[in-house]
């Protein structure tokens, strides 16, 4: 069996081999091996090659739907960070702060292009279903976005559209790296469906929990600047869960800093971050993370193959689960 080292290294491998270097014109294709050349946990396209081994030993038909998975999220990361005013990106500057934003929408379109093309020089047999998983995915990935960018005009947001939204923007894409790397495995559809929904609980911990190191990382470790969902007012689990639970004084302080009452920033994210503290928001979200992750364990249990072929994709979901960044 393939660790996740060994999926990560089979990635690596073939990232660079997808050679933009010389071509023309520069500033369309700089940008694409930029975000690319940032690394990061490759957790999609592991993923795939990971359920592919579940059902052979081979994974050679998984690694050009992996790749393309990747950079089809690479995309979205580009034109997400766009959106969300983002100037860093695992300790790097974005795309759009490197470049500018219009050479990011081009380059993120490019991308998605170059996804596509990877993924059609599939084996024939997979392709029309590698296709039409792809292709819904994509569209349920752009309609989480839509929803998210909805949220931050809406004052009312309830914690089951939130749980709605981060599930198309986030946990479908793990779940169909999953599912995709089942099927270039063989693997039989019910197998199949169960490592999507396996994917599907999975990806819910990992954003709530994303959520959360948001507010309580360490900044040296997180990539991202702590804080930086409270300072843009984002719609996350926390906030939500806040404003359900806060009363009084406690719900006053957090209209304040929605309508950016609060000038310096670091002072309204200590502000937000000390009601969070005061309403238990933090063990609140710790719960709700176990219970999306033990959910996810479940459909893992429930494959009908032994349980030393699960291992990885359990250590996997683990750190996932206990990570700091």
């Amino acid at each position: 069996m393939l660790s996740f080292s060994d999926c990560h290294t089979i990635i690596e491998n073939h990232l660079k081999q997808i050679d933009f270097a010389g071509k023309e014109p520069a500033k369309l294709y700089q940008p694409i091996s930029y975000i690319l050349s940032l690394g990061g946990k490759r957790i999609r396209p592991v993923s795939a090659l990971l359920a592919c081994n579940l059902f052979t030993e081979d994974v050679t038909p998984a690694i050009k739907p992996a790749i393309a998975i990747e950079i089809f999220h690479n995309f979205t990361l580009v034109h997400d960070d766009i959106m969300d005013n983002a100037a860093l990106r695992r300790n790097k500057q974005t795309v759009h702060a490197k470049w500018n934003q219009n050479i990011a929408i081009l380059s993120g379109d490019a991308m998605q292009i170059v996804a596509y093309q990877i993924l059609c020089d599939t084996d024939a047999k997979l392709l029309k279903p590698l296709l039409d998983i792809f292709n819904n995915t994509a569209i349920e990935v752009c309609e989480g976005q839509q929803f998210d960018m909805d949220f931050s005009m809406d004052d009312h947001v309830s914690l089951e559209d939130y749980i709605r939204m981060i599930e198309l923007k986030t946990s479908v894409l793990l779940a169909t790296s999953l599912k995709v790397g089942a099927l270039c495995g063989d693997a039989p559809l019910e197998e199949a469906n169960k490592l999507y929904e396996f994917g599907r609980s999975l990806g819910l911990a990992f954003q709530i929990k994303d959520d959360y190191l948001d507010v309580y990382a360490n900044q040296d470790l997180f990539g991202k600047t702590v804080g930086g969902d409270i300072a843009e007012n984002k719609k996350t689990f926390l906030l939500i869960k806040a404003l359900e639970l806060a009363k009084g004084q406690h719900a006053d302080i957090l209209q304040r800093a929605l309508k950016n009452e609060y000038a310096d920033i670091t002072e309204k994210v200590e502000i937000v971050r000390k009601v969070y503290n005061e309403l238990s928001i933090p063990q609140i979200t710790c719960d709700t993370i176990a219970q999306f992750s033990d959910r996810a364990f479940c459909w893992l249990d429930s494959l009908t193959i032994p349980d030393e072929k699960k291992m990885n994709l359990r250590e996997m979901a683990r750190e996932l689960m206990e990570r700091e960044k």
